[in-house]
């Protein structure tokens, strides 16, 4: 069962949001226990920590934000405990955020899986981005029976498809 709609990838991906092109710095994909699958990059001139500081850094921005969102939620009496990790659905969320230099766009799915994709901050709303780009891990990865769940991912095909559609973004 798909969650965001067919069981096949969509045949058109979402139109680009901007006509600048190349707007794409990063993207992490990471499990419900904060492992890295997949972190791939294609504007990122400048490069402050190594890979592992990178990975637990932003899995922590995520777990921190999404916690702060709940908390702060005004329709919802059960706030629970800051820092108390709520399942995927769960309570208030956010979608992305921006900054002068770039704009960090989040999607969870009900598996727990995490997509983070960094672009230019001129970049507008990517949630069907997001959405395509999940649809082809569910296709080339998590169809995969070479695969094994809660490793890196390492299908070419995957990561072809996701160079080429966020290289158009």
């Amino acid at each position: 069962m798909q969650f965001f709609g067919g069981s096949e990838i969509s045949p058109s991906p979402p139109t680009p949001t901007t006509t600048t092109g190349n707007n794409a710095h990063m993207i992490y994909i990471f499990n419900r226990n904060g492992v890295c699958l997949l972190y791939r990059e294609w504007n990122r001139p400048l490069h402050t920590l190594n890979p592992q500081q990178d990975h637990k850094l932003m899995f922590g921005l995520l777990f921190s934000l999404k916690s702060l969102a709940a908390k702060m939620d005004p329709t919802s009496a059960d706030k629970g405990n800051l820092g108390v990790p709520q399942l995927p659905g769960q309570g208030c969320s956010f979608h992305s955020f921006r900054t002068n230099s770039y704009k960090l766009s989040f999607m969870e799915t009900p598996s727990g899986i995490k997509f983070i994709l960094v672009t230019n901050p001129r970049t507008s709303d990517l949630r069907e981005t997001l959405k395509y780009i999940y649809n082809l891990y569910v296709e080339y990865v998590a169809k995969n029976p070479l695969y094994t769940p809660g490793t890196p991912i390492r299908c070419e095909l995957f990561n072809t498809a996701v160079d080429q559609y966020v290289r158009s973004i």
